[in-house]
């Protein structure tokens, strides 16, 4: 007599087979990540184009020169130099002070809404910010324009008046509109959200045994912030610390609202009018540009695009690193 506990039990199906609606969606998933991945790789392609016969007639000087001449002649004499090292060296000073700024507000920002604030507060606030990161960068420009600038240029006059002996406070006029002092709190007023997005996550993963644990041994809330929170996170703040510095390294309207395009190199002297970046020079020189101008501009994208690239794939590989490790 079988009792049916010596029957094999019966294969079911593979869930696929059923789930057709999973497969249409998993296959136009895939199809849309790899189109996205061909327009970024065409993208490169045009632009490294562009870069070639660039560098073939300006040399390295395309890199270390700030001279910027193109003189139209009737024969073939123009007199062509192009040099962005400049605007480079602004993109760079630009996105410092923009950290510097941004960072400290951004992590305080977290600590409150994680640790601190009540949870209708935290969530209120985390719509918010959220909403601040997708305000169009054009708007931010315009109320740096009329609105954050003046502010900005009070605030670069009590800093040289009072640590004017400070060789990055000190001037060589007393004109301060246009300078990268404003500038740069217009990009920390860009990164603040998406650092404080990130800072917000990394922290709010901390194990809630360690943070009970060190509450139960009396520790104030800067000692479990110093020596729990902050380096169970450290490799996902410095993530989105860099995530901000990519937004920063390729802000374009924004900044030239406030900037005074300059492509000397103003060294340490970040109160002075004038001053530049690699995508503010393309925006204010593309309307005007002739042919051989306008590759120059396009070979200027190419090295806007490959450093973006690096400080946006060096974030992101830091923060999945340190999800995988604290996971």
């Amino acid at each position: 007599m079988s009792t049916g506990l010596d029957q094999k039990p019966r294969r079911l199906p593979k869930p696929t087979a059923f789930h057709r609606g999973d497969r249409v969606f998993t296959r136009l998933v895939t199809v849309a990540a790899f189109t996205s991945l061909a327009v970024l790789l065409g993208i490169a392609i045009f632009l490294g184009t562009q870069m070639i016969p660039v560098i073939q007639s300006q040399g390295l000087a395309f890199f270390t020169t700030t001279e910027w001449t193109f003189t139209f002649a009737m024969d073939e004499s123009d007199e062509v130099k192009f040099g962005i090292f400049g605007m480079i060296y602004g993109s760079i000073v630009l996105a410092l002070i923009a950290v510097v700024i941004s960072v400290p507000i951004a992590l305080l920002l977290a600590v409150f809404v994680v640790f601190l604030a009540p949870a209708r507060v935290a969530k209120w606030m985390t719509n918010f910010i959220d909403l601040m990161a997708a305000i169009p960068s054009i708007i931010i420009g315009l109320w740096a324009l009329y609105i954050f600038q003046p502010v900005g240029v009070e605030w670069a006059a009590l800093l040289n008046q009072y640590l004017g002996w400070i060789p990055f406070f000190s001037v060589t006029s007393d004109n301060f509109i246009g300078s990268p002092f404003i500038a740069g709190w217009v990009l920390a007023i860009m990164m603040i959200p998406i650092v404080t997005a990130v800072t917000r996550e990394v922290l709010d993963r901390t194990p809630p045994e360690l943070v009970n644990a060190a509450e139960s041994l009396g520790c104030s809330l800067w000692t479990m912030l110093r020596y729990v929170a902050l380096p169970f996170g450290r490799g996902g703040l410095v993530g989105g610390v860099m995530l901000g510095m990519g937004r920063a390294l390729g802000e374009t309207v924004a900044v030239y609202f406030v900037l005074k395009l300059v492509f000397d190199v103003n060294l340490f002297r970040i109160l002075d009018s004038g001053g530049g970046s690699v995508a503010t020079m393309i925006v204010a020189k593309f309307g005007e540009a002739g042919p051989q101008e306008l590759q120059v501009l396009l070979a200027s994208g190419f090295v806007l695009f490959i450093g973006t690239l690096i400080v946006n794939i060096i974030a992101n590989a830091i923060v999945n690193r340190t999800g995988k490790l604290k996971s």
